[in-house]
């Protein structure tokens, strides 16, 4: 396939390009470049990357593609806290823009990437992909209002599908330090703690970020009446866990002692996820990676490549860089627009 993906220069897009070249596909980029030069490992090259903001593609951009990936977002809490309407215009009307270029322009499949978060206060039961949706933050309530006003545009000829990733951890060339597993694995490597920022009580559901990169493969290459109009929940119910949880792997894996910020308390982003309709329908989705192997993987990759608290708490935490590049004139906070090329 001819396969455009959006914010293929993020955390997740550094990962997915480089599989879906493997599996024989052609891949095109489009990305705003806020996080270009922000590198923990070697970034993809070898295809054609387009520099934009998502929100200004136009038909003739998506003609002759056979899916567009559409990866590009706000990607966490603190930074939808900050500007919530620009959160919902990037997120949401964002993704439905790219969704009805991509049909004008006669692209047969959209994949777009979703969250668990939408769940948000979901509470101790397993949600399936037909439970209610209760997000607590903008970014989730994002992801609601992206996915109800794309399912309408499906039809013979337009096949969107919603992957509802649990939340991501691994290694990447484009590190996010800002998601629990890295979060606390960084911490344990370079101040040589464990700190949680909440009580640690709260579910989270965990996937890695290579399994969510074959998770989109197997999407793209499964018959279009499988997944057409379908949400699937991505990772596994093995690793479903409490973040105490997780913070007593890393500490019993790198050694570094458990300890609680200060002020540290109850999260209301609190859900377990059901993942039976992904392990049914697309079985080359299975997860390979356990939250342990992540542990490791992310512990070997800081040692390789030095990482210092300075980048773990500035470069790869994605607020600090989205500041850093509206104090620098570079982008609008009030909309977060490009205003400039970033340095």
């Amino acid at each position: 396939m001819r396969v455009l993906v959006d914010g293929d220069r993020g955390y997740i897009g550094a990962v997915l390009v480089p599989l879906l070249q493997r599996a024989g596909h052609e891949v095109v980029g489009l990305d705003a470049g806020w996080y270009d030069g922000c590198d923990f490992g070697t970034p993809p090259t070898g295809y054609e990357q387009r520099t934009g903001d998502v929100r200004d593609a136009r038909p003739e951009d998506l003609e002759g593609f056979d899916a567009v990936v559409h990866l590009a977002a706000i990607s966490n809490d603190p930074i939808g806290h900050l500007h919530p309407e620009a959160t919902y215009d990037v997120n949401a009307r964002g993704a439905v823009h790219m969704a009805r270029a991509a049909k004008e322009a006669g692209v047969p499949r959209f994949l777009f990437s979703s969250s668990c978060s939408l769940y948000g206060a979901g509470g101790d039961a397993p949600v399936a992909e037909d439970g209610q949706f209760h997000p607590v933050t903008p970014y989730g309530e994002s992801k609601v209002m992206a996915e109800q006003a794309i399912s309408p545009l499906a039809d013979d000829d337009f096949s969107p599908t919603y992957l509802r990733n649990a939340t991501a951890y691994g290694s990447s060339p484009r590190l996010r330090a800002d998601i629990v597993v890295n979060n606390l694995t960084g911490a344990a490597f370079t101040r040589g703690e464990v700190r949680l920022q909440s009580d640690g009580t709260p579910w989270r559901p965990l996937v890695h970020v290579e399994d969510i990169s074959r998770a989109f493969l197997a999407v793209l290459e499964v018959p279009r009446e499988v997944v057409h109009d379908q949400a699937f929940n991505v990772g596994r119910d093995e690793d479903v866990v409490q973040i105490r949880t997780i913070a007593t792997q890393v500490s019993e894996i790198t050694g570094a002692p458990v300890t609680f910020a200060p002020g540290a308390g109850a999260d209301t982003r609190n859900y377990r996820v059901d993942f039976s309709k992904i392990r049914a329908l697309l079985p080359d989705a299975e997860p390979r990676w356990t939250v342990p192997d992540g542990i490791r993987e992310i512990w070997a990759h800081a040692s390789a490549r030095g990482l210092t608290p300075e980048d773990f708490e500035h470069r790869f935490v994605r607020l600090e860089r989205v500041s850093e590049l509206a104090a620098a004139g570079v982008l609008g906070l009030a909309d977060l627009r490009t205003t400039a090329v970033p340095a």
